[in-house]
């Protein structure tokens, strides 16, 4: 008796966790929650000031969930895992600078692009780096998982690639002088550069492309969804003010 009521409770318990994250209850699915994953050591796009997740790609993200009446619910994790983890829905959306490239797109979907990125290097203000060509047979640090690895991979060959887990080891690599160059997204290179005196980006870009926010393939509706969000918060001024607060004017 004592056996079967063990069983019993077992079963009760099974079938009650199973309950608990079935797909369709709102308790498992948080209909009006957006679980949303992004890496923030990128300033200033997404990082943390005082304790708090903050920058561009935050603020947007959670204007667009208040344009599609729901709350955001964040997720922190190293960059080279967001596409990992949003395949195997740990989370629905992922947002972090995230340039929309064609090996990226046979995996996940992406939004319209919502702001112009591309690469560029920085250096030290006194480098004697003037050009792209100059990056040739120097040291570069670049963050793991980034489109900066292949690209240099691919076009400069004679670089020596320093990966790093961090932007933060990133820029500090090229700050203690391990490396000759950083080469990284565009908005975090100026804004490191003008927050932190003894820097400069190169005048020419190493590519022009755009970021998007990612989601699974079987889930178009809720892509959708986030790109009529997007036309919504630039219809109604919102979407400036957020570049406005972010940028210089012009910087889209």
């Amino acid at each position: 008796m004592k056996l079967h009521k063990a069983l019993l409770s077992a079963l009760c318990l099974s079938v009650a966790m199973l309950a608990a994250v079935a797909p369709g209850t709102a308790a498992a699915q948080g209909q009006n929650v957006l679980q949303v994953a992004t890496d923030a050591t990128f300033p200033p796009m997404e990082f943390t000031e005082n304790g708090q997740r903050t920058g561009f790609d935050v603020d947007l993200m959670n204007a667009l969930a208040q344009a599609m009446g729901k709350q955001v619910q964040w997720t922190d994790i190293d960059f080279k895992g967001l596409v990992p983890g949003l395949i195997a829905h740990r989370f629905d959306v992922a947002i972090s600078a995230i340039y929309i490239t064609p090996e990226r797109s046979q995996v996940v979907d992406f939004t319209e692009p919502y702001f112009a990125g591309g690469l560029v290097a920085l250096v030290k203000a006194d480098s004697p780096i003037k050009t792209l060509a100059d990056l040739n047979g120097k040291k570069v640090s670049v963050q793991v998982g980034t489109k900066s690895v292949n690209y240099l991979r691919d076009n400069y060959p004679q670089v020596t690639r320093v990966e790093v887990e961090t932007n933060e080891e990133m820029f500090d690599l090229v700050g203690i002088g391990r490396v000759d160059a950083v080469v990284t997204g565009k908005p975090a290179a100026w804004q490191f550069a003008r927050t932190r005196p003894g820097f400069r980006v190169l005048d020419t870009e190493l590519t022009k492309e755009a970021y998007g926010i990612a989601v699974r393939k079987d889930e178009p509706q809720l892509r959708d969804q986030l790109n009529a969000a997007i036309e919504k918060i630039k219809a109604d001024g919102t979407y400036a003010q957020i570049v406005h607060k972010w940028f210089a004017a012009g910087a889209q």
